[in-house]
């Protein structure tokens, strides 16, 4: 069994830790009617549509 001849500094251990526990930024695509970044498979707030499709009466609008 592998046993560690020396000990493993803190910097090293949370450098280590921080690479893998990084945040991703979310996936973001345009709408395809008026063009507003918006988060996959959620309605546009900004027009209301949602896969070519009113869904939602957009504040502008109304």
């Amino acid at each position: 069994m592998a046993v560690p001849k020396f000990k493993v500094s803190k910097a090293r251990t949370r450098r280590r830790r921080s690479i893998n526990m990084r945040m991703t930024a979310p996936n973001l695509i345009s709408c395809s009617s008026c063009g507003n970044k918006i988060l996959r498979h959620r309605v546009c707030p900004k027009c209301g549509f949602y896969k070519g499709q009113q869904v939602l009466e957009s504040v502008e609008m109304a």
